[in-house]
C-alpha cells in the first residue's frame, strides 16, 4: 500500500473528531460506543481547539489523496497525562487502512518530530487488552503505571 506521511493542515483539523472515535478502543465490534462519547469532556479534550496550543502536532498518513491516519500530540489532562511537560500521543488510522504498518510508521515520525522540537519524552494510556500495546511497546513505549483498564506507557526521547 503506498501512503505518505506528512502534517495535518489546520484546514483539515476537523478530521480528527472521526479519528479519535476511531482511536477508542472497541471490544466488541458489534455492539459499537455510540459516537455521543466524543462530546463527554473526558474525549473532546482531545481535539478541542486542536491548534491552539503550541504543543499541539499532529501528523497524517495520506494514500490516494485521502488522510487515512493520525497521530497528534497534545500537552492535557488527558488519561494518559504524566506532567506539564509531557505530550500525550493519540492514534488512529481507518479500519481498513490496519496492519499494513502505516500506524508504526505515524508513531516513529511523531517520535522523531517531538525530539527534534526538544521534548525528553512522550506519553499515552492504552487498555490493556487493546492489540495497539505490542506496536507501542515495539516504537520504545515502557509501562510506567497502570489502573484497572489501562496501562500508562512513556517513551523517552
Amino acid at each position: 500500500m503506498e501512503y505518505f506521511i506528512r502534517e495535518l493542515k489546520s484546514s483539515e483539523y476537523p478530521l480528527l473528531k472521526e479519528f479519535l472515535y476511531h482511536a477508542i478502543f472497541q471490544r466488541d465490534p458489534n455492539n459499537l460506543i455510540p459516537r455521543s462519547v466524543l462530546d463527554e469532556p473526558s474525549i473532546s479534550i482531545y481535539i478541542q481547539d486542536f491548534g491552539r496550543y503550541k504543543e499541539d502536532y499532529c501528523l497524517c498518513a495520506e494514500s490516494e489523496s485521502q488522510v487515512v491516519g493520525a497521530v497528534w500530540v497534545r500537552n492535557i489532562e488527558g488519561f494518559g497525562s504524566i506532567d506539564d511537560h509531557t505530550p500525550e500521543f493519540a492514534i488512529s488510522l481507518q479500519p481498513e487502512y490496519r496492519g499494513f504498518g502505516i500506524g508504526t510508521a505515524l508513531m516513529r515520525a511523531m517520535i522523531e518530530k517531538l525530539k527534534e522540537s526538544g521534548y525528553a519524552q512522550t506519553s499515552l494510556a492504552v487498555q490493556k487488552d487493546n492489540y495497539a500495546l505490542k506496536m507501542y511497546s515495539q516504537v520504545g513505549f515502557e509501562i510506567i503505571d497502570e489502573n484497572q483498564e489501562e496501562y500508562i506507557m512513556i517513551c523517552k526521547l
